[in-house]
C-alpha cells in the first residue's frame, strides 16, 4: 500500500517525469497534489500498470486530486541543455502550474534542483512508495503517449503508437532506414552503432 504523504503537509507535491530514455519526442512532467482523504487501491507507479489501468486512473486522478498539472520539454531543449536538467525543468514547469502552491514537494529519483523556496525531498523509486508521485507518473506517462500517438500520425515509419519513441530495434532500423526527424534528440546516440543520420524534415 503506498502512503498518502511524506511531509505532513497537505500541501505536499508530487512530481514525476517520463519519456526520459526516448529517442524521439519530449519529456513529459507531471506534479499532483491529492487530498488527504484519497485512496485508490489500484495506483501505482506507472511502469507497473497496463496501458488500460494508465488510461482508467488518468480521469479518476484528475477528478480526486486537489490540484495536478503537467508540461512537456521538446528535444531542441533536451539537446541544448541535457537530458536530466530537462527532466528537472518539466517537474518544475508543471509545479509551477500548481494552485494552490505547494509547500513541500516530492520527487521521484534522487536529482532535483531547488524550487522558489519550496522545500524538497528526492525519494528513490517514489512512484512505488508514494501516492502522489505515482499519480504524477500515470499523468506524465499518459500525457507523453497521446503526445507520440499524433506525431506518429506524421511519421508513421517510426512506428511511435507502438514504442513512444523508446528505442526498440524496430525504432533504431527505421532510423537507419530513413534518417531522423525534427523529433529526434540529436545529442543522442540514435544508432545502436555509430553510422551516418540523414534527416528527414
Amino acid at each position: 500500500m503506498l502512503s498518502i504523504n511524506y511531509s505532513g503537509n497537505p500541501l505536499e507535491c508530487g512530481t514525476d517525469e517520463a519519456g526520459r530514455g526516448c529517442l524521439a519526442g519530449p519529456v513529459t512532467a507531471a506534479a499532483v497534489i491529492l487530498k488527504p482523504d484519497f485512496v485508490n487501491t489500484i495506483l501505482n507507479d506507472s511502469k507497473q500498470l497496463s496501458e488500460k489501468k494508465r488510461d482508467l486512473l488518468r480521469p479518476i486522478i484528475e477528478q480526486d486530486a486537489l490540484c495536478f498539472a503537467f508540461a512537456h520539454v521538446f528535444e531542441s531543449e533536451i539537446d541544448t541543455i541535457n537530458i536530466l536538467n530537462a527532466s528537472i525543468l518539466a517537474m518544475q514547469k508543471s509545479i509551477g502550474q500548481l494552485k494552490p502552491v505547494p509547500k513541500f514537494i516530492i520527487v521521484d529519483g534522487n536529482k532535483f534542483k531547488p524550487y522558489k523556496k519550496i522545500p524538497h525531498e528526492t525519494i528513490i523509486k517514489g512512484d512505488g512508495k508514494y501516492l502522489s508521485i505515482a499519480a504524477a507518473s500515470v499523468l506524465a506517462k499518459t500525457y507523453r503517449d497521446d503526445y507520440m500517438n499524433k506525431i506518429h500520425e506524421e511519421f508513421p515509419m517510426y512506428n511511435w503508437k507502438q514504442n513512444k519513441g523508446y528505442p526498440t530495434k524496430e525504432h533504431r532500423a527505421a532510423i537507419k532506414k530513413y534518417g531522423i526527424t525534427k523529433y529526434h534528440r540529436k545529442s543522442f546516440k540514435l544508432l545502436a552503432n555509430d553510422g551516418e543520420l540523414k534527416l528527414k524534415l
